[in-house]
């Protein structure tokens, strides 16, 4: 059955196409510093944006238009999204999906009822990768919908909140790797606390690295091979969560013995609620040699929480695909559009010309990165405004080879400070835009 009989295969016809759905600039097997673009970008699409993102807000009731869902919460109806949602990864040439275990099947009165609903389904999910050879960029579970775990799951107060997270990651990792999963994500939407007057900051966090152990070793017991990521979110709905930024992130996986295991997973509108540019975060991240998986979306300037919106910023996407290009590229992780339809984008042939939109922003972002690497330009502008520290004294610092008293020494000969140089910046902004086409 064709649940979206309107839609072909969407395939490429190139920047003077007027077919809306149709790529521009995606062209997956299009070799880009000698790879195949489907091969840097490694799209996914999130089961719970669109299958289960209905359209509500804490202002209006549902709006999207889903024809194949009766609105029920049993086994059958879960069943049901599922060949909906390899229909569009095929037809939108998607490699990927990620999912969280409580959107992809439901709960039942107990957790033994709860893991074999996600059996059930998880068939269905077999059955389509195999049809269609579309493969499991992550699994996660979600450990705050629940009223279980208000005050957390790994961070909660409550003993028995948090061992009933550990047997749902449990779950979780295990039909991760059942499905072929080539990571998995530690997301605690709820992982902090509102009032300072009534948490055991270092408790909780103990109980964080001891919860990020346990999952760990499960995973060698069982055999799991795939990539750990913790990600980043610093609010909402928790005022103040302890997986603020990369920084934060990456401090406690060092603090507690996890940064062997554990690679971050950036998101864009994540980076924003923190006060931080996306491409800050991906610098960070690298540069730490932490950088794993992207959730791929934009947040709204003027909107102060996680919009979730599909990335449409050409300048955007381009910053990005430097700093990934910088370090190497994707290994394990990819660009997963954790990204929703607007609420008034409520018909079914919304999620292609959404998936569409973001799938061509990335990859004009990825032909003008590559474009400016290529020509070296900014790369020589920040070489050179750093050059001090390539030969002389700068090179010593590098090299441990001063100290204080050194360098004190090395001042009183010389009296100040070199003119320094300007820092350009509006140049740098130019050349950037030059390549914007």
């Amino acid at each position: 059955m064709a649940y979206f009989p309107e839609v072909e295969k969407i395939q490429y016809e190139g920047p003077d196409s007027d077919n809306n759905l149709a790529f521009r600039y995606y062209n997956p097997d299009e070799l880009v510093e000698g790879k195949a673009m489907k091969d840097h970008l490694r799209f996914s699409a999130a089961f719970w944006h669109c299958m289960r993102a209905n359209g509500s807000d804490p202002f209006g009731a549902p709006t999207m238009y889903m024809p194949w869902d009766d609105g029920s919460n049993s086994v059958a109806n879960a069943q049901k999204r599922v060949p909906v949602f390899f229909e569009m990864l095929e037809k939108l040439q998607m490699p990927y999906f990620c999912f969280h275990d409580r959107d992809i099947a439901p709960e039942g009165d107990t957790l033994k009822e709860t893991n074999a609903n996600l059996d059930e389904v998880v068939k269905v999910f077999k059955d389509e990768m195999a049809r269609t050879g579309k493969k499991l960029l992550w699994g996660t579970a979600n450990l705050f919908g629940n009223p279980r775990f208000m005050h957390g799951a790994a961070t909660s107060c409550h003993a028995d909140s948090f061992a009933y997270a550990a047997a749902q990651v449990k779950k979780a990792i295990e039909v991760t790797k059942e499905l072929g999963g080539e990571g998995y994500v530690f997301w605690g939407g709820r992982e902090g606390y509102m009032s300072w007057l009534n948490t055991d900051m270092k408790r909780e966090l103990d109980h964080l690295a001891i919860f990020m152990h346990m999952a760990v070793d499960y995973a060698k017991e069982i055999g799991f091979k795939g990539q750990f990521y913790f990600e980043p979110k610093p609010k909402e709905p928790t005022k103040h969560q302890y997986d603020f930024d990369s920084a934060a992130c990456i401090n406690f996986l060092r603090a507690n013995g996890l940064e062997n295991d554990v690679k971050m997973n950036i998101e864009t509108n994540h980076a924003t609620l923190a006060g931080h540019a996306v491409e800050h975060e991906l610098d960070y991240a690298g540069s730490q040699g932490m950088l794993g998986s992207v959730d791929a979306n934009n947040g709204d300037m003027l909107l102060g929480w996680d919009t979730d919106q599909f990335p449409t910023d050409v300048y955007l996407t381009t910053k990005m695909m430097l700093v990934i290009l910088k370090y190497g590229g994707f290994t394990t992780g990819g660009l997963n559009f954790d990204a929703k339809r607007r609420r008034e984008s409520f018909q079914p042939l919304d999620l292609f010309y959404a998936h569409i939109g973001g799938m061509d922003t990335f990859a004009r972002g990825l032909k003008i990165a590559a474009e400016i690497r290529k020509s070296g330009e900014l790369e020589n502008m920040v070489k050179e405004r750093y050059s001090s520290w390539d030969s002389g004294i700068g090179a010593d610092i590098e090299a441990g080879k001063v100290c204080f008293n050194c360098l004190e020494k090395y001042m009183l000969e010389k009296g100040e400070v070199a003119p320094l140089s300007s820092g350009r910046q509006e140049l740098y902004e130019n050349v950037f835009n030059k390549y914007i086409k």
